[in-house]
C-alpha cells in the first residue's frame, strides 16, 4: 500500500474524529438538530471547497505539464533538424514530469550546441572575409544564417586554414620579389612610374593585395627588370672587354686602370656611361696608335694560333698579318681574325684542351725516355728513378687512352661539322700515329749507332788488340823490377819497346794480347818462364776473344799459364802478315754491312701496328 493511501486513509480517519468531536461539542452545547445540520453542512462545504481547490491546482500543473511537454518535442525536432541530427527517442514507461525534464533538458542542451556552432560559424566567415579580401578570392560557399553540420564546419576549418597557407606563401613570394624589384630598380637608377609600381615600392606590404593577377604582375615586372638589368651588364661586360684588351694592346699604366677599378665591377646605369665614355677615349687612342695595337693583336693572334694548332699555311693565308701598312683597314682585319679565332677556340674548347693535354703529356713520355738513357740517373738520390719510372708507367696507361677518348670525341665533331679536325695541317690520329712512328725510328736509329759503335770497337780491337785491365798488387820490399824479370835467353827484351803497338806492358797488371798483323815471337826467342809467384793466369773471357786470333797467326794457338802465348811449328807460318790483317778488316767490314742492311730492311718492312697504337684504337 502506498504512502499516500495511509496519508488518504489518516485523512478520512482524522475527518472522522473531527466530525465526531464536533457532534460530542455540539451535543454538550445543545445545539438543535437544525443547527447541527446547517453546522455540518458548513463543514462539509469547507472541506469541499478546499479539496476542490487543491484539485483545481492540480490540473493546472497537469495542464502546464503536458503543454511544456508538447513545447519541448516540437522545439526539439527543430533543434535537430537544424543541427542535423536524428529525432529524439523518449523513454517509455515514464511519468509525466520525468517525461516533462528529459524533453526540456535535451533542449537545452541543443540549444547551447546551435549557439556555439553559429559562434563558430561567424568566426570563421569573418576570418574568410578577411583572406578574401587580402587574396582577392570568392567567399566559402556556406549559409551564415543556417545552423553548420559538424562536417561543414570541419570543411570550413580546412579551408581557412589552406587560405591562410596560401596567404602567407604568397606574402613570403611578395616580399622576395619587391625586394629583387627594388634591387634592380636600384642599379637601373630608375624610379617607380606607374601607379603599380608605387604600390609595390611605396606602401604598405600588408595593405598589397596579394591576389594571382598581382603576383603574375609582379613576375612580369621582375622578369622585365632582370632583362633590362641582364642588358646592361652584358653591355658593360663587352665594354669591360673591350677596355681591357685596349689597355693591353696600348700599354696603359697600371695606376690609371686602378682609377678606373669601381666601373669594372658594377654594372649600374653611371657605370655602364662611364665605360662608354672610357671606350670612346680608348678607340681615339687606339687610332692615334695604330701600329702598337696592330702589333698587339698580332701578339693574341700567334697565341690563339698555336692554341688552335695552326699549320703554317694555314698561318700564311692570313695574308694582312704580314703586311707593314699600319692602316684602320688593316687593323680591322686583324680585330677580325682575332675574334674569328676566339669563337673558333671557344667552339671546340674541349678538343683543343684535349690535343694539349696529349701534347703535354707526349712532351713528359719523351723526356723520360730521354732520361732512361742516361747513365748518371743511377746515381741520383732522393728516390728520383723510382719516381720517375712510376711517372713513365702512369704515362704508358694514360696516353693510349686519352687518344682513344680523343678518337671519339674527334669522331663525333667530324660528324657533326661535316669537316676534319685538323692539327698543325693534319689530321690528329694521323699526326699521333706519326709521333709514334718517329719515337720509334728514333729508338732504332740510337741502337743502330749503339751497334756501330760497337762494331767499330770490335774492329779496332782486331786490328790493335784489347787490353784489359786488372788491380795489380802491390809489391813488397825487396822485390825485383819488372825489367830484371822479364829476359829473353840471359838478355833484356828489346822486343818490347818494338812490339809496344801490339802488346801491353805486364805493368798494367794485364794479360798480353797480340793482334793479327803482328807475328808471334820465334820459336827461338819464346820468353823466359816467370815464377809462379809473379806471374797471373790470363781471364778466361778474354782467352776465349783471343783463341780465333792466335789461332789464324800461329795455327794453333795455345795460352800459357805464365800469360804468354806458345806458338807451335805449322805448314803455314810463312804466309804474309799483310793477308792476315787485310782478312780481319774485310771480316769486321762485312759484320757492320750486315748489321745495317738488316735495320734498314727492318724499317722499309710494313710495321704492324705498335702495342701502344693498337691500344688505342
Amino acid at each position: 500500500m502506498r504512502k499516500s493511501e495511509v496519508l488518504a486513509a489518516e485523512s478520512v480517519a482524522c475527518l472522522n474524529k473531527a466530525l465526531c468531536h464536533l457532534k460530542d461539542i455540539w451535543e454538550e452545547i445543545g445545539i438543535p438538530e437544525d443547527q447541527r445540520l446547517q453546522r455540518t453542512n458548513v463543514v462539509k462545504n469547507h472541506i469541499k471547497g478546499l479539496l476542490d481547490m487543491m484539485i483545481t491546482e492540480e490540473e493546472s500543473l497537469r495542464t502546464r505539464l503536458l503543454s511544456s511537454i508538447e513545447a519541448c518535442r516540437k522545439q526539439l525536432d527543430t533543434l535537430c533538424l537544424e543541427l542535423q541530427l536524428p529525432p529524439f527517442e523518449e523513454e517509455r514507461g515514464v511519468t509525466m514530469l520525468q517525461q516533462e525534464k528529459e524533453i526540456r533538458t535535451q533542449v537545452e542542451v541543443l540549444v547551447k550546441e546551435r549557439t556555439q556552432r553559429m559562434q563558430q560559424l561567424k568566426a570563421l566567415t569573418e576570418r574568410d572575409q578577411d583572406l578574401c579580401d587580402t587574396l582577392c578570392s570568392n567567399p566559402y560557399a556556406l549559409d551564415p544564417n543556417a545552423v553548420p553540420s559538424l562536417e561543414q564546419l570541419n570543411s570550413f576549418h580546412q579551408h581557412i586554414a589552406s587560405q591562410t597557407t596560401e596567404k602567407e606563401r604568397r606574402h613570403a613570394e611578395f616580399v622576395g620579389i619587391k625586394r629583387q624589384i627594388v634591387l634592380c630598380m636600384d642599379d637601373l637608377d630608375q624610379l617607380p612610374e606607374t601607379s603599380f609600381e608605387k604600390d609595390i615600392v611605396c606602401e604598405d606590404q600588408e595593405a598589397f593585395c596579394l591576389s594571382k593577377d598581382n603576383i603574375a604582375s609582379l613576375k612580369l615586372l621582375l622578369g622585365q627588370l632582370e632583362e633590362r638589368k641582364a642588358e646592361n651588364q652584358a653591355v658593360c661586360e663587352a665594354h669591360r672587354e673591350k677596355i681591357q684588351e685596349l689597355w693591353d694592346r696600348l700599354q696603359v699604366p697600371q695606376e690609371e686602370r686602378e682609377l678606373f677599378t669601381e666601373h669594372m665591377v658594377a654594372s649600374k646605369k653611371k657605370n655602364l656611361d662611364a665605360l662608354e665614355a672610357e671606350g670612346r677615349r680608348l678607340m681615339e687612342l687606339k687610332r692615334l696608335n695604330m701600329q702598337n695595337v696592330t702589333e698587339a693583336i698580332r701578339s693574341e693572334i700567334a697565341v690563339l694560333w698555336e692554341k688552335c694548332f695552326f699549320s703554317s699555311d694555314q698561318q700564311q693565308a692570313f695574308v694582312p698579318y704580314f703586311s707593314n701598312d699600319f692602316t684602320e683597314q688593316l687593323l680591322g682585319l686583324h680585330e677580325a681574325e682575332i675574334l674569328r679565332l676566339k669563337q673558333r677556340y671557344e667552339e671546340h674548347k674541349e678538343l683543343f684542351e684535349g690535343v694539349q693535354r696529349w701534347e703535354e703529356s707526349w712532351r713528359l713520355f719523351l723526356e723520360l725516355e730521354k732520361k732512361a738513357t742516361d747513365p748518371s740517373r743511377f746515381t741520383n738520390r732522393g728516390g728520383n728513378l723510382l719516381k720517375e719510372e712510376k711517372q713513365k708507367a702512369e704515362l704508358h696507361k694514360s696516353l693510349p687512352k686519352l687518344e682513344k677518348k680523343l678518337k671519339a670525341q674527334i669522331d663525333v665533331w667530324e660528324q657533326e661539322q661535316a669537316r676534319e679536325f685538323l692539327v698543325n695541317g693534319q689530321k690528329f690520329l694521323q699526326f699521333v700515329e706519326e709521333q709514334w712512328e718517329l719515337h720509334r725510328i728514333e729508338k732504332e736509329n740510337e741502337k743502330l749507332e749503339r751497334q756501330l759503335k760497337k762494331s767499330k770497337q770490335i774492329e779496332v780491337d782486331m786490328l790493335y788488340g784489347t787490353a784489359v785491365r786488372t788491380p795489380t798488387k802491390r809489391r813488397f820490399l825487396g822485390t825485383t823490377t819488372p825489367s830484371k824479370a822479364r829476359k829473353f835467353n840471359g838478355t833484356t827484351s828489346s822486343l818490347s819497346s818494338a812490339n809496344s803497338n801490339s802488346t801491353m806492358r805486364s805493368a798494367y797488371g794485364g794479360t798480353v794480347c797480340h793482334s793479327p798483323s803482328r807475328p808471334p815471337l820465334s820459336v827461338n826467342k819464346v820468353p823466359s818462364v816467370r815464377t809462379p809467384g809473379r806471374s797471373k793466369p790470363p781471364l778466361a773471357g778474354l782467352q776465349e776473344r783471343n783463341k780465333e786470333n792466335m789461332g789464324q797467326v800461329t795455327g794453333l794457338g795455345v795460352p800459357l799459364q805464365s800469360g804468354g802465348l806458345k806458338t807451335l811449328a805449322s805448314p803455314q807460318r810463312n804466309f804474309s802478315i799483310n793477308s792476315v790483317a787485310s782478312t780481319y778488316s774485310e771480316f769486321a767490314t762485312g759484320l757492320i754491312n750486315t748489321v745495317i742492311e738488316s735495320v734498314q730492311s727492318s724499317e722499309t718492312s710494313p710495321r704492324p701496328l705498335t702495342p701502344r697504337a693498337s691500344q688505342t684504337y
